[in-house]
């Protein structure tokens, strides 16, 4: 496939919070924009103390093994209030005994403890990233990968490392060579974020070579264990042919594998290739599926190939209203459009089909469907 239809998905940095799964973000990694993402409660809690029950009895006698000294309560009890698990949510009190445990060498506490420090802002805690930076290296340093991961985002967001050092434009482009050790120790445990981010510092050479090869091996270890993201990107890997076989049966596979997660982008790529019949049979009733989905979540070049499909008849029945519709949605000049100008030209054109009343109608519904997924992207 030819590399022009390919857009890339590089994860950002990776902050970790304490609840839910891993999020994704569309920027390369040398963005500005920042993203909290997240590892599973579980994660956090292994090794930590819980009590029995979370009734006002058994949180006191629990809180009085951690005023005991018990690192592993104090640790469990830092996470009870940093979540507010069977006590109110409390990130002063969360930052106290997690302080308590990773004063004693505890690495989990440590972690949560950097962790408060650089996401808990106007939540009972200062924001402190000298402090998150020192008690993330001190459980990186024990081996703990959630820290390994969470030094090197610290290392690898411009902004977050200017602040961290007080100079940003002196290390905006020295950031990312102390990050990537980082995520090699974390990448090796196999964190999957950390395996996403760092092969997309292999994919685009920051601070190492641009090699296409390491970039597809850990896109690949994170898509195994399905990370969209990372399965879009190796997708996309096979289908320009760099740093593996040009292959669009993998291409389709991997993207398959993203676009049943509900990835636009790779909802639009595998309805491309049904669309030209590449990896795939070609299929104009799979391309109008998959484009339809992608076009659904406001993918402005699934929008222009769903209004050419029903332009033409292609895959569905011929239908210059509906064409209309989806042109008029590509149209509209949003973050990240994929040649608005084009589509408004071949909308224009296809108005010349349609009835003033016609005309009306498609114009209104596609306002409000605008306005609508406006609103859901708040």
């Amino acid at each position: 496939m030819n590399s022009r239809f390919c857009r890339w998905l590089i994860v950002s940095a990776l902050v970790i919070t304490a609840s839910g799964a891993w999020s994704q973000r569309s920027a390369p990694p040398a963005s500005d924009q920042t993203q909290e993402q997240t590892v599973p409660l579980s994660t956090l809690t292994a090794q930590c103390s819980f009590p029995p029950a979370f009734d006002q009895k058994s949180v006191a006698a629990f809180e009085q093994q951690a005023a005991s000294g018990n690192a592993a309560a104090q640790c469990g009890l830092g996470l009870l209030y940093d979540n507010g698990i069977g006590v109110p949510q409390d990130y002063a009190k969360a930052i106290y005994w997690y302080r308590k445990a990773a004063e004693q060498g505890f690495a989990l506490a440590q972690y949560n403890l950097g962790r408060l420090y650089r996401t808990a802002q106007g939540k009972g805690a200062p924001r402190d990233y000298p402090q998150a930076e020192a008690w993330y290296r001190k459980a990186a340093e024990q081996g703990l990968a959630a820290a390994q991961g969470a030094l090197g985002d610290l290392y690898a967001q411009p902004p977050l490392f200017a602040e961290l050092k007080g100079a940003r434009q002196e290390y905006a482009q020295q950031n990312y060579a102390q990050a990537i050790p980082w995520y090699h120790k974390a990448a090796e445990q196999g964190v999957e974020a950390a395996q996403s981010m760092l092969a997309g510092l292999y994919l685009h050479g920051q601070s190492v070579p641009q090699d296409y090869a390491q970039a597809a091996l850990w896109f690949r270890k994170a898509a195994e264990q399905g990370e969209a993201l990372a399965q879009y990107n190796l997708g996309t890997l096979y289908a320009d042919g760099d740093g593996v076989p040009q292959d669009n049966t993998q291409a389709a596979f991997w993207y398959r594998k993203a676009a049943e997660q509900g990835m636009a982008e790779a909802q639009y790529m595998l309805g491309y290739l049904y669309h030209k019949g590449q990896g795939v049979p070609q299929d104009d009733t799979q391309a109008a599926g998959w484009y339809r989905k992608a076009a659904e979540q406001g993918d402005a070049g699934a929008q222009m190939q769903l209004g050419s499909l029903y332009k033409d008849g292609q895959g569905v029945p011929q239908d210059y209203a509906e064409a209309y519709f989806w042109y008029d949605l590509a149209a509209v000049d949003k973050p990240h459009a994929f040649n608005t100008g084009q589509a408004a030209k071949i909308r224009d054109e296809i108005a010349s089909h349609l009835t003033s009343a016609d005309l009306s109608r498609e114009q209104e519904r596609a306002r409000k469907w605008f306005e609508a997924h406006q609103a859901r992207s708040q």
